[in-house]
């Protein structure tokens, strides 16, 4: 794939990001100013309007990164490999930004910052190792990067599953799963919403790393080798 071809492929990245971007504002506007007040964690549940569709759309990238490294070891393209390590970037990035969050909402509600719990415990034995994935991928030889990164990533995957199904499986602090017969319809739609945003925001992001990467990689393979000045002759 050239670089031009690149462009062409992925000329509607743009319009997921802009469509993204307007849906974040509106989906924030209505968990702050339009949705009801919570019964028992009053105003402070409105955190849950970022924190959550952030920890979906991380768990979205940790899991999808899985499937893009088991892709990049099949095919062994440069744009899969760029596209594993936006994924996984985009993921860090969210994953990180949901922790924050949940660490600011658990407070007044928990009482304390942090538990132990077994979601919050997989949660963050799964930031962790994608943060190892990342630190791999940054020291590996370069003939190296790609397969050790994609191979790093199917494993790492696995924390996923956990994070998801272990209020399911194990007791855990956490309410398990809602759904529109547990949660009022002007309270669901801006959690909603937000997820679908920053889903359109991750595609946006991941295919501009994709693109990038690509287009590094061409450069440097049509990057005339260095000049080597001759040797001087002795006296």
């Amino acid at each position: 794939m050239t670089t031009a071809n690149a462009k062409r492929a992925w000329a509607w990245e743009h319009w997921f990001g802009l469509i993204g971007l307007a849906l974040l504002v509106a989906g924030v506007y209505i968990g702050l100013f339009v949705a009801p007040t919570e019964r028992f964690m009053g105003e402070v549940y409105r955190i849950l309007y970022v924190h959550v569709p952030l920890q979906w759309n991380a768990l979205v990238c940790f899991l999808g990164a899985g499937f893009v490294g088991a892709a990049s070891l099949w095919t062994r393209k440069a744009w899969v490999d760029g596209m594993l390590a936006g994924v996984i970037e985009v993921g860090v990035v969210l994953e990180t930004a949901g922790l924050l969050s949940g660490i600011v909402w658990a407070k007044p509600t928990w009482g304390v910052y942090w538990v132990w719990d077994p979601r919050l415990t997989f949660t963050f034995v799964m930031w962790l190792t994608f943060l190892g994935v990342l630190a791999l991928r940054r020291f590996a030889e370069e003939h190296r990067r790609a397969p050790w990164t994609a191979a790093a990533s199917i494993v790492a995957s696995v924390n996923a599953p956990l994070v998801y199904f272990s209020v399911n499986w194990w007791r855990s602090i956490h309410q398990m799963q809602s759904s529109p017969e547990t949660v009022h319809t002007t309270m669901i739609q801006p959690l909603r919403i937000n997820a679908i945003a920053l889903l359109l925001i991750c595609v946006w992001f991941v295919a501009r790393r994709a693109r990038i990467s690509l287009a590094r990689r061409q450069a440097e393979a049509i990057a005339p080798p260095p000049r080597i000045a001759p040797a001087e002759s002795g006296a």
